[in-house]
């Protein structure tokens, strides 16, 4: 087998999360405790006691979703002996995959996502910007119902996450048009987001450049294993490029699509994601069945992709 590591992004936070994690392994209290630290408040309390209006606020979620994708990771790395082929993470996951590869130092992360958060809320004022899934419409169709849109306002498409579960974003009144041009172009739905801003659009600039000067003052490291930037879905080739590519991560489109496919690519067979829910993981079988794809986001699921390991390592050691 030949693993690649993804983690999850924004929207899959819930009340709880990580809990049992907290509970069970060193490792992974170590990863929160950490995060108070760094962040000055109580993040534990808030990811494990709610409330959920305060936990979806994009400032606590970014750090409360790296924290627990990261604390999930030690408490697998804790229980086997697995070393990733590459590791991509969709938007905010993808500083979640430079902590697993050692590019960046966790307490350095949940610090800088606490300010992206913050950023990228700050950007564009409440009520005039949002984001919409596309279902059933491929990603030419998505571009050209964005391109229509366009003339009554910024519509773009935000994210690539499945051949067929495209998201754009942008002004609301444009949003509406883009609704419309998608229903008569057969979209199956057209699902509004629960999102308080249009991430991943040109509308994002201001956050963009902020992220981009705090971004100068972190120190990366040589990456142990290879990142797949979201920018275009292709590793990034040194730790030189990383602050430019989460920089421009902000305001361009979420290649997650590519993201996959380089992994197969690089002959990976086997991607675990780590986080709370399973919604990359659904992306990924929509993207190529071949995968197979394993999901960590409570204990059990944690146990079971851990005995699914060891049995297919004892299965190639007996060949």
């Amino acid at each position: 087998m030949k693993f690649g590591y993804i983690f999850a992004g924004q929207g899959a936070q819930k009340q709880g999360m990580g809990e049992d994690f907290y509970k069970h392994f060193e490792s992974s209290r170590a990863v929160f405790d950490q995060a108070n630290l760094a962040l000055g408040y109580d993040l534990k309390h808030l990811i494990f006691n709610g409330p959920q209006e305060s936990l979806n606020e994009t400032e606590k979620t970014q750090p409360a979703i790296l924290t627990t994708s990261v604390a999930m990771l030690k408490a697998f790395e804790s229980l086997v002996n697995v070393k990733p082929s590459a590791c991509a993470g969709l938007s905010l996951g993808e500083y979640s995959a430079h902590v697993s590869s050692g590019s960046m130092v966790f307490t350095d992360a949940v610090q800088l996502v606490k300010k992206r958060g913050a950023f990228m809320q700050e950007a564009v004022p409440i009520g005039v910007g949002g984001m919409s899934a596309l279902m059933g419409l491929s990603p030419e169709e998505a571009e050209s119902i964005a391109s229509q849109a366009s003339e009554f306002g910024i519509v773009e498409v935000c994210n690539y996450n499945a051949p067929n579960q495209i998201v754009i974003g942008g002004e609301l009144k444009a949003l509406e048009m883009a609704h419309e041009f998608a229903k008569n172009a057969g979209a199956r739905r057209v699902i509004p987001l629960p999102v308080s801003a249009p991430f991943h659009t040109s509308m994002l600039k201001p956050a963009e450049e902020q992220l981009a000067v705090e971004l100068e003052k972190i120190t990366f490291h040589e990456m142990k294993v290879p990142v797949l930037t979201n920018v275009n879905g292709r590793i990034v080739s040194s730790e030189d490029e990383i602050a430019s590519y989460l920089a421009k991560q902000v305001t361009s489109s979420v290649r997650w699509i590519e993201c996959i496919e380089s992994m197969k690519h690089m002959g990976i067979d086997t991607i675990i994601e780590f986080g709370p829910g399973n919604a990359l993981s659904a992306f990924v079988s929509k993207i190529d069945k071949t995968l197979k794809v394993l999901s960590i986001y409570d204990l059990d699921s944690l146990y079971d992709v851990v005995d699914f390991i060891k049995k297919q390592s004892s299965l190639e050691e007996a060949i």
